[in-house]
């Protein structure tokens, strides 16, 4: 057993029953607390981050902004306990039997392991989504740490042990655990003081964790958020109407953050005539004017460009476009991507069930189709997705769609006339999917909804006469 680990967990579990029955109050304040901390650390946490991962100043306050405001956000649920789902079946005594009493409510589960994501260094990390459901609802929370970032993570875990001193909470409600051995990860899914574990990461990471979690002795929940490429279908209106201002927002969006977004949508799906060829000529030029982006790791940024040089070899598939990162910043080089584009035929797509994989990165393979009734053949062949879009132009489409049905039952978000990075944090947001999306499609790990997967309910029944 992993000594760290061990120990965390056993902390974790002293402080359990009585974190669990803190007041709402007292855990509104702890998640506060930690959200102004976060904020006083001012530009030490932007340069930490940035040195660590290479993420622009703007994108790194714009991650802490949303960061504190889901810290907030689940704040409030706890100060409100909306979230207990509080029902009750009175009693009736005249009945034959006499119908008891039965109130129900959820509690929740116990200590959570909680995996950082590489792409997020704070809005899905120490002080994450994960970290403020759990915490919200009354687990304590242990984080294993991503070797990406790890300054970054214990810089925000001093603000969450200073939040805990402050307030008296036992110390076990939170611990970070810097190991980045995967030694370490299985031995704090395996811990038998988990109860529930969150992760966000790649399909192989997240399987492997997930199986782990299921061959314990007491197999446990544990919600892994994977791979998705998300694929957007742009019917023949919806380019007749703006293809430029399609063309624009598809490249912004599939290169946002060098591509390294869940939800970077990594298929198009057209029609194949003059006005989609057009519209893939203007794409494409675009895509040739992008510069490379310094990617998060050079782990990552050697699997993009292994994808993306796979993908140039599969019979079929023909390359549109594709920055070429030679002649750009020596010191950066093993860590820039370049992003591509790639079209295919829907035969080719539907025959080769690798052109659904995710490629981690700023590259999307257009998929041209005989007609739009070709669309829902093609989604039938996806996996489970976080998202799917739809330009229609602006026509809604019928109850009837088989386009729309098939996503219904593949995907967790369907945007309209929209592109799927941006993911909003509320109460509506479902930001999951069919596995390989996630190893749980009833849950979402965006939004007060991620609370779900730490609770459970429990029932209470009295007599009828009592």
């Amino acid at each position: 057993m992993n000594a760290t680990v061990d120990s965390a967990a056993h902390a974790a579990a002293h402080a359990f029953r009585d974190y669990a029955r803190a007041t709402p109050a007292q855990r509104a304040q702890l998640l506060r607390e930690i959200a102004d901390g976060i904020e006083r650390l001012g530009d030490a946490l932007v340069t930490c981050v940035n040195r660590e991962t290479a993420l622009p100043a703007a994108r790194i306050t714009g991650e802490r902004a949303r960061t504190c405001m889901q810290l907030r956000l689940f704040a409030d649920l706890a100060e409100r306990d909306a979230w207990i789902d509080a029902r009750l079946d009175p009693a009736d005594a005249q009945r034959t039997p006499p119908k008891p009493q039965v109130r129900s409510r959820l509690r929740p589960l116990g200590p959570v392991a909680v995996f950082a994501a590489s792409n997020f260094p704070l809005a899905f990390s120490v002080a994450g989504g994960d970290t403020a459901a759990a915490l919200a609802v009354g687990c304590p929370v242990i984080v294993k740490a991503h070797p990406a970032h790890p300054d970054t993570a214990a810089l925000v875990a001093e603000v969450i042990h200073a939040a805990v001193r402050k307030y008296a909470l036992p110390p076990g409600v939170f611990s970070l655990v810097a190991d980045s051995s995967r030694e370490a990860s299985v031995a704090l899914v395996r811990h038998p003081a988990i109860m529930a574990g969150a992760f966000t990461g790649s399909l192989q990471g997240g399987m492997a964790l997930w199986r782990a979690a299921q061959q314990r002795d007491e197999p446990i929940p544990f919600f892994a958020e994977m791979g998705s490429t998300n694929p957007v279908f742009l019917f023949p209106r919806a380019l007749a109407h703006d293809a430029a201002g399609i063309a624009a927002g598809l490249h912004a969006s599939m290169t946002l953050g060098v591509g390294q977004f869940c939800t970077q949508p990594g298929l198009i799906f057209l029609v194949d005539d003059a006005a989609s060829r057009t519209f893939l000529d203007q794409l494409a030029v675009q895509v040739d004017a992008s510069a490379p982006g310094a990617m998060l790791s050079p782990l990552i940024c050697a699997n993009y460009r292994h994808a993306v040089g796979a993908l140039t070899l599969v019979p079929g598939v023909r390359t549109l476009a594709r920055v070429d990162v030679a002649g750009h910043s020596a010191d950066a080089d093993d860590r820039l991507g370049g992003a591509a584009l790639f079209a295919t035929d829907a035969d080719t797509f539907c025959a080769q069930r690798d052109l659904c994989e995710e490629v981690f990165g700023p590259a999307s393979l257009a998929v041209l189709c005989k007609s739009p009734d070709d669309f829902a053949r093609c989604a039938a062949k996806l996996p489970g997705q976080l998202t799917a879009s739809i330009w229609s132009g602006g026509e809604p489409l019928g109850d009837d769609s088989d386009l729309l049905w098939t996503l219904e039952q593949k995907v967790g978000r369907i945007v309209f006339d929209g592109f799927p990075t941006g993911v909003e944090v509320g109460t509506a947001m479902m930001h999951g999917g069919p596995f390989p999306a996630t190893t749980d499609s009833r849950f979402t790990s965006v939004g007060t909804r991620a609370i779900q997967r730490f609770v459970r309910p429990v029932a209470w029944q009295t007599p009828g006469n009592s």
